[in-house]
C-alpha cells in the first residue's frame, strides 16, 4: 500500500494519446517520486481508481478543483522495485566454482 511521503518508481508511463493536452509534467517509467497526496480518483473509463500527485510533478487542476493525479498502479514502491532488480541481477550472475 503507498503512503504519503513514500518514494515509487514508475512503472507504466503509456498514457492515451492527447493527454498532454490536460496535463503539464507526466511521469516516466524507471523515474523516481515521491508521493505528495493520495485520493480517490476516476479513470479515464470512469472507473474509480486510487489517484496520486507527486512532489516532483505539478499539473493543471481538473474537474472538481483537485490537481489532476496519476493512477497509483502506475507507480511500484522504491524498495520493491530495487529488490526485484537485485534477485534479477543474481539470476543472470554466472555461476563460478
Amino acid at each position: 500500500m503507498l503512503q504519503q511521503g513514500q518514494k515509487v518508481s514508475c512503472i507504466d508511463d503509456k498514457f492515451p494519446l492527447g493527454i498532454e493536452e490536460m496535463y503539464v509534467a507526466l511521469p516516466k517509467e524507471g523515474e523516481t517520486y515521491t508521493i505528495r497526496d493520495i485520493t480517490p480518483g476516476q479513470g479515464f473509463d470512469l472507473q474509480p481508481e486510487i489517484a496520486v500527485t507527486l512532489v516532483e510533478l505539478h499539473n493543471p487542476m481538473g474537474k472538481g478543483g483537485l490537481e489532476r493525479s496519476f493512477n497509483a498502479e502506475r507507480f511500484a514502491p522504491l524498495e520493491e522495485t530495487e529488490h526485484v532488480q537485485v534477485v534479477e541481477e543474481e539470476i543472470h550472475e554466472p555461476a563460478t566454482v
